[in-house]
């Protein structure tokens, strides 16, 4: 069980915890009959707001009140509903009890098809009845065990399943003298429930195949000397040393040493990354040629691969629309087929037909309508989908965004961070003609070096542009005091006694305080000299007697992501009508960028609250839009949009928290890759659809029409649940086109 924020508290909180319990995959061939039933009793608990299951995937999410409820009570409901709670680490222990079990199921559907064979073969020549007994006796007991459990499980929550069916229908052979016919079912039934946990649990695997990335310990540096220590025990601020082909333990910054570093594991990055003194590591990547010292900035518990295992095992638990609506009809479904059996049975003796022929065609209606194939059909999918762009870096928080991917029709992305690099740098510092401040001539260091005390206290791109200007210089940096901040505009503080101004031309058009703006027709002049350059500027203005004065500007330019261009001729390949851009940003920089990698329109000078309205708005005409930014100033617009996707997740918490799809690297080309996969997904849908509910048809029709015999109904039926079984596993594979 993995629970983040499990704080206890003595009332209730206002954001609601999570906890994620792995848990033994429950109940028979329709497993979310059951988790239906327990995501029922665990919201009845007091202080529990949510709470989602998927025992085909082991996992049960729930959202709660940690004053109210603690994650003991939640994991005894859990056990109490006959549901097992995995250890907290049973990564590799799930994995060697799954397989484990496997082999079992697989010795179980070995020894039914042996009885089968040995009843038959018994009869044909003419050997003793008592051999033909046994045979299928071994037959209907090892094939119809986990079904018979999975029904009785599910019966005990007043619920019936697809595995009821399948039970009913081979005791209803044996009951007409047709040994062979329920033999086979079973066999077959048992056999396609093996295939099935197969490709479901290659889709698991796959995920907890992420949990081997992190070292179980580190190298850690205390009094002067190398010590291994558990991974889990290493604090904040420690040092650790990794060398060449070692796997990075946990997450830091590079102190001393340089190499490069696999991210591939965790960003799906296939080019190794250069590393040096103060860059961000994280942990389970692969260092590969030097050596290195880094400095640790999260525990273990905190790591960006042990939040995106969390976040992972959210989005298994979290089902697609389409496996919850398949979920919610299977219960009327099925008590449709037990009726509709009831009635072939019952019409034709009522007319005087003979009980046995009447009984085994029943017996046939109710196997062939059976919807085992659409029941595994979705999640087959998903899981395979989750787990397959999970190995490439791009994690989608639930099934749900996995099929809102393959419907977007807009596409609107953020600037900076996002389309550039966000590596802003600063290029122009100018003093505007004959500025003094107390009597000394503003030059251009002294401009920059106001500049970079003021916005020292920003997070701002520019700012930060500023502050690395004035480093890079060698320049003294004075001390500031008031500052302050509004948001979209510009930034103000006190240097040396005097209130300095940082800002956009929306800045200055709001500030009145200070009475008319000396030089600002200038400066707004030099501005948009700067901006037809391609050059994004702000004015810097001092007050001093009591009056306001532009003493410069400064120009900051930023560099296009490589790909961008190739991405966005991606995204229009696959579909997307449209594509806009958004940004703070001045109007002739966004064009400028905009025309070079072919984006639609572009909404320019822009504060947060109007990227939401203009979300929104692209809602409205398209109906559904993804968002892109960079998770940070973004939040509100990604939250807004119909797929939120944050770039640059390995390092940014609020990209994990706020976005639907997170990817791990600031790599363009995963965006036509998310996107890809989730048309690929609706496409494996349909065509299993169109599998499932063609078997099922064209089966009926047989029966009713030729006399389908129930062997060839079973067959029909557990094939085309292997196939659309099958067919989900292909999307582990997956490759973008673009």
């Amino acid at each position: 069980m993995s629970d983040p924020s499990d704080s206890r508290g003595t009332s209730p909180s206002d954001e609601p915890s999570t906890a994620t319990f792995e848990v033994e995959p429950a109940g028979g061939r329709s497993r979310e009959s059951t988790a239906l039933s327990l995501e029922r009793r665990l919201r009845r608990l007091s202080g529990v707001h949510d709470a989602d299951v998927s025992l085909r995937a082991g996992v049960v999410t729930v959202r709660y009140d940690d004053g109210v409820v603690g994650t003991d009570a939640l994991e005894r409901a859990i056990s109490e509903f006959g549901v097992t709670v995995r250890e907290a680490d049973g990564g590799a222990a799930d994995d060697g009890t799954s397989r484990r079990s496997l082999r079992i199921e697989t010795a179980f559907v070995a020894i039914t098809f042996l009885g089968t064979v040995g009843g038959l073969a018994t009869g044909w020549v003419d050997g003793p009845p008592v051999a033909a007994s046994v045979g299928y006796g071994l037959a209907y007991v090892f094939g119809g065990w986990y079904g018979l459990v999975g029904a009785v499980q599910t019966l005990r929550h007043r619920a019936v399943d697809i595995d009821l069916l399948m039970i009913l229908a081979a005791l209803g052979a044996l009951s007409i003298g047709a040994p062979f016919e329920g033999a086979m079912l079973l066999f077959l039934f048992s056999l396609s429930n093996v295939l099935q946990d197969y490709a479901i649990g290659r889709s698991r695997r796959a995920i907890h195949a992420l949990m081997k990335l992190r070292p179980e310990s580190a190298q850690v540096l205390r009094d002067g000397s190398e010590v291994s220590v558990p991974v889990d025990e290493v604090e904040v601020g420690e040092r650790f040393v990794v060398r060449p082909g070692d796997r990075l333990p946990l997450d830091g910054v590079v102190a001393a040493g340089e190499s490069t570093v696999d991210q591939s594991s965790l960003t799906g990055e296939s080019v190794p990354v250069a590393k040096g003194p103060g860059d961000d590591v994280f942990g389970g990547t692969i260092n590969e040629s030097g050596s290195l010292e880094v400095r640790v900035t999260n525990r273990a518990s905190e790591s960006a691969i042990a939040r995106l295992i969390h976040m992972v095992e959210e989005a298994q638990s979290e089902r697609a629309p389409t496996q919850r609506l398949i979920d919610r009809l299977e219960q009327p479904y099925v008590l449709g087929v037990l009726a509709m059996t009831a009635l072939a049975v019952a019409v034709p003796l009522s007319f005087g037909r003979p009980f046995d022929p009447t009984f085994y065609r029943a017996m046939t209606l109710m196997v062939a309508a059976s919807p085992c194939a659409v029941i595994i059909s979705t999640p087959a999918a998903v899981l395979s989908a989750i787990a397959a762009a999970a190995r490439q870096g791009v994690l989608f928080k639930g099934g749900e965004h996995v099929e809102s991917a393959a419907t977007i029709d807009a596409v609107a992305f953020d600037k900076t961070g996002t389309l550039t690099e966000g590596n802003t740098k600063l290029t122009d510092v100018r003093v505007r003609d004959g500025v003094d401040i107390d009597g000394a001539e503003m030059t251009t260091d002294r401009l920059l070096a106001w500049a970079a005390a003021v916005q020292d206290r920003s997070e701002h791109h520019l700012a930060r542009a500023t502050v690395d200007g004035a480093r890079e210089r060698g320049l003294d940096v004075p001390d500031v005091t008031g500052f302050r901040a509004t948001v979209g505009k510009g930034v103000s503080g006190v240097v040396r006694g005097h209130t300095v101004h940082i800002g956009n031309r929306r800045y200055f058009e709001t500030v009145t305080e200070a009475g008319p703006i000396a030089g600002s027709d200038a400066g707004f002049e030099a501005l948009e000299t700067l901006q037809d350059e391609g050059k994004t500027s702000v004015l810097v203005a001092v007050e001093t007697d009591e009056r306001l004065r532009v003493v410069g500007w400064l120009a900051f330019t930023d560099t296009l992501r490589p790909g961008a261009a190739e991405m966005i001729a991606a995204l229009r390949k696959l579909g997307v009508e449209h594509v806009v851009m958004l940004t703070g940003d001045n109007e002739a920089v966004a064009r400028e960028i905009a025309d070079e990698v072919g984006i639609d329109e572009v909404r320019a000078e822009l504060l947060p609250e109007q990227k939401v309205a203009i979300v929104e708005e692209l809602v409205d005409r398209y109906g559904e839009v993804a968002m892109v930014g960079d998770g940070v100033n973004d939040a509100p617009a990604l939250a807004t949009a119909t797929l939120g996707v944050a770039m640059g997740g390995a390092g940014t918490d609020v990209a994990l928290e706020t976005a639907d799809v997170v990817l791990m690297a600031d790599d363009l080309g995963k965006i036509p890759y998310a996107f890809g996969l989730g048309r690929a997904t609706r496409r494996t849908l349909s065509t299993n659809f169109v599998v499932a509910f063609g078997a099922i048809a064209v089966m009926i029709a047989a029966i009713l029409a030729a006399g389908l015999p129930l062997p060839l109904a079973v067959v029909g039926h557990e094939g085309s649940t292997v196939v659309v079984s099958l067919n989900g596993l292909r999307l582990l594979g997956f490759r973008s086109d673009g």
